[in-house]
């Protein structure tokens, strides 16, 4: 599981990798593997939505077991299923890059991280930062 210390510590280093890379006000939510809010911050700057977006990538990740770059590939090849699995999660799944797997040392999925605010792809670069930093596993 992942512990709140852990999801404070994902939070942080996510946020401050961001600032590093000089990535636009991020926003970062942590779920656990049940799909549950364990930490969430928004950026000063970071548009009010953005708590919706972090939290649909990270969801669709952890409901899923496939990071946001599987899911946008999977809508690209079959946007019919991806269609249908946000049905299925009333629309709570948000499929691009920047919802990010967290795997504990046995290599299980224990939650998710989602990142909004830059690009998906920095999204997902920032999230997988603080994953490590958290001593846990990333799959982006």
């Amino acid at each position: 599981m992942i512990t709140l210390k852990q999801a404070k510590t994902m939070v942080a280093v996510t946020r401050d990798t961001g600032r590093e890379l000089g990535l636009k006000p991020l926003s970062v939510a942590v779920l656990d593997a049940g799909g549950h809010l364990l930490a969430f911050e928004r950026e000063d700057g970071a548009s009010p939505g953005r708590f919706e977006i972090a939290r649909g990538k990270a969801y669709g990740a952890v409901m899923l077991g496939m990071p946001g770059s599987a899911q946008m590939a999977r809508a690209e090849d079959q946007a019919y299923f991806m269609a249908a699995m946000n049905g299925a999660f009333d629309g709570k799944v948000v499929p691009v890059p920047g919802g990010v797997l967290v795997k504990d040392a046995s290599g299980a999925v224990i939650g998710a991280v989602g990142v909004t605010g830059d690009t998906s792809d920095n999204d997902a670069k920032a999230a997988v930062a603080g994953i490590i930093a958290a001593g846990l596993s990333p799959v982006a």
